[in-house]
C-alpha cells in the first residue's frame, strides 16, 4: 500500500480513504507557500460516519486477545519503519521542520512507540484473585473504555497521532482522530499503515476538519466515551467543558512554559548547548521546549553570551537540506504571532539577538516566501511580563538571573503551567530538591527534552492531566471493573440482618 496516495481524500473511515463533505482546504508548505495537497474538510456528518465505524468495530477489537492486538501493533511498527523515508518527507513538507529532525526524531520515535505498545498490550494488570473479605473471591479486570475521540496538534502530527492512537487501541478501544487541518497528511498515512498491518477496518479512523465544527462535534458525540486532546490551554478548557457535559473521561495535554534552571555549580558549556537545543527544537514549537532560563548570577553573563554566540551560528534554510538546523514556523500567521510577542517585548526588555525574519538561508536559499524567524534571545524582562508568562511557541528564549536557590525554584514555579522543566547542577542535593519542588510532570537533570516510550508524558496545573506514552497511558484508556464471587454457598448471610430480620 502506498501510504502517500492522498488524492482529495482527507478522511480515513472504516479502512478506506474518502473525501470530506465540507469546504476545500489547502495544506501549505510553510517553507515556500506552495500547496502540498488540496483536501476537502470533514463536516459533522463525516464525524458521525467515523464514530459509527468505530462503534461497529469495537466489539470485535475489544474482545480480541491481548496477544492478537500485540501482534497487530508489531506488524504496524514494521510497516511504519518500511515507510520511514516517505513519512519524514511528508512531515517536513507539511510542517516545515528540518528533515534531519523528522528523520532522526519524529519517525523513529513513532516506530518505537508502536513497538512499545505492542508489548504493553499484553500487560493489562489488575489485582490477583483473593479472599479480601473472607467470604468472597475478588479480582480486578481492565476493560476498554469504548470509542475514543482524539484531537491532535500541528507541531508533531505523526508522533501525536501515534501518542493518541497506540495506547487507545492497545487497550482494546477504537478511535476517531481529528488531526489539525494544517497538517493532516502523516496522520492519514498512519491510519493507512494500520490497515496495511492488518488492524481491522474501523478500529482507527481519521477525520480532517476544523476544530469549531468537526472537533467540537467529535468531543460532544454521544457515542464517544473518552476524549483525548493535545493543544493550547485555552482550547483545552473548551474541550473539557463539552466533554464534562457528556460525563466523558478526558485526557488533556495542554500548554507549557518550561523553566531551565541553571545553578552556579553547573557545567556552563553543557547548559549553554542544552539551552540552545532545547529552545530551538522544532522551531521552539514544542510544549516542553525551554522558554525561560533562570541562571544563578555568577554564571548569568557567560550563559547569555554563550547562547547568543550559538544562536548566531544556527543554519536557517530549506528544511529539506540535511544541514539545515532551523526551518520555518508552521504558518505565516503563527510566525506573525511569535513576532508580535518579541515586538511588544522591545518596550520593556532587551532583544540580544534575532527578533526578525531572515531573507537568505545558510545555503543561499531565498527565504522571503517562507514563515521563517531567527532564533531570538531576550534579557531584562520582568517575571510578570508577557514574554515570561505567555506561551510564545517559537524560537524565543528569555533569560533571567536569580541569587539564592529558593528564589530560583520559586521563579521556576511562577507560571500557570507545569508540563516540563530542567535543573542544571553538579550537586546531588540541589538536583534532588529541584526535582522534588518544581511542579511539573517531567523534570530533567542536566538535560532538557529527551523523551522515551517507557516513561510518561503529561503535566501539572494548567498544563492538563493524564499521561501519554508508557504503561501509565495504557491505564488511562482502560476502565477498572471489580468482580466478586461468593465462596460460602450460604443462602442467608449474616449481613442480611442489617437490612431485614434478626440474627
Amino acid at each position: 500500500m502506498d501510504l502517500t496516495d492522498f488524492g482529495p481524500g482527507a478522511q480515513y473511515i472504516a479502512g478506506r480513504q474518502t473525501t470530506g463533505s465540507g469546504e476545500p482546504f489547502q495544506v501549505v508548505n510553510p517553507a515556500d507557500g506552495s500547496v502540498v495537497e488540496q483536501v476537502a474538510l470533514a463536516t459533522t456528518g463525516d464525524v458521525d460516519t467515523a464514530v459509527a465505524a468505530a462503534r461497529a468495530a469495537l466489539p470485535g477489537w475489544s474482545s480480541a486477545t491481548p496477544g492478537a492486538r500485540s501482534e497487530a501493533l508489531t506488524r504496524l511498527a514494521a510497516v511504519l519503519a518500511g515507510a520511514a523515508e516517505d513519512l519524514a518527507r511528508v512531515e517536513t513538507a507539511q510542517t516545515g521542520k528540518p528533515v534531519k529532525l523528522a528523520t532522526e526524531f519524529d519517525v523513529p520515535g513513532t516506530v518505537d512507540n508502536a513497538a512499545f505498545f505492542a508489548g504493553a498490550a499484553r500487560n493489562l494488570e489488575g489485582k490477583a484473585a483473593g479472599e479480601y473479605s473472607g467470604d468472597h473471591t475478588s479480582y480486578v479486570r481492565r476493560e476498554a473504555v469504548g470509542v475514543v475521540g482524539s484531537i491532535s496538534p500541528w507541531n508533531y502530527p505523526l508522533q501525536m497521532a501515534a501518542w493518541k492512537i497506540l495506547p487507545a487501541i492497545a487497550a482494546g478501544n477504537t478511535i476517531v482522530l481529528k488531526p489539525a487541518e494544517l497538517t493532516p497528511l502523516t496522520s492519514l498515512m498512519f491510519a493507512r499503515a494500520c490497515t496495511a498491518a492488518g488492524i481491522p477496518d474501523g478500529v482507527v479512523n481519521v477525520v480532517t476538519g476544523a476544530g469549531h465544527t468537526a472537533g467540537e462535534h467529535l468531543v460532544g458525540h454521544p457515542d464517544v466515551a473518552m476524549v483525548s486532546f493535545t493543544g493550547s490551554t485555552g482550547v483545552g478548557r473548551r474541550v473539557a467543558e463539552i466533554a464534562t457535559a457528556g460525563v466523558k473521561r478526558t485526557h488533556l495535554e495542554l500548554g507549557g512554559k518550561a523553566p531551565f534552571v541553571v545553578f552556579d555549580d553547573a557545567d556552563l558549556d553543557a547548559a549553554v548547548h542544552g539551552a540552545v537545543a532545547a529552545s530551538l527544537i522544532n522551531g521552539g514549537q514544542d510544549c516542553t521546549a525551554a522558554t525561560r532560563a533562570y541562571v544563578q548570577r555568577p554564571l548569568y553573563d557567560a550563559f547569555v553570551a554563550g547562547v547568543a554566540e550559538l544562536y548566531a551560528a544556527i543554519r536557517i534554510g530549506d528544511p529539506l537540506n540535511p544541514r539545515t538546523d532551523l526551518g520555518p514556523l508552521v504558518s505565516h500567521a503563527h510566525r506573525d504571532r511569535v513576532a508580535g510577542f518579541v515586538e511588544r517585548a522591545r518596550s520593556y526588555a532587551t532583544v540580544v539577538t534575532g527578533g526578525r525574519a531572515p531573507e537568505k538561508g545558510h545555503d543561499g536559499t531565498d527565504l522571503t516566501r517562507g514563515a521563517y524567524y531567527r532564533p531570538t534571545l531576550i534579557t531584562g524582562a520582568a517575571q510578570d511580563s508577557e514574554v515570561v508568562q505567555g506561551e510564545i511557541f517559537g524560537p524565543v528564549l528569555v533569560v533571567l538571573p536569580f541569587d539564592g536557590d529558593d528564589e530560583g525554584l520559586r521563579l521556576a514555579n511562577d507560571t500557570p503551567y507545569g508540563l516540563a522543566a530542567s535543573a542544571w547542577t553538579a550537586n546531588v542535593h540541589r538536583s534532588l530538591r529541584a526535582t522534588r519542588e518544581i511542579a511539573a510532570g517531567c523534570v530533567w537533570v542536566n538535560d532538557h527534552i529527551p523523551i522515551i516510550s517507557e516513561m510518561p508524558h503529561g503535566g501539572y496545573k494548567a498544563s492538563g492531566y493524564g499521561k501519554d506514552m508508557s504503561q501509565y497511558s495504557l491505564d488511562e484508556y482502560t476502565q477498572v471493573k471489580h468482580v466478586m464471587f461468593d465462596t460460602t454457598a450460604v443462602a442467608r448471610k449474616d449481613w442480611h440482618r442489617t437490612v431485614f430480620g434478626d440474627r
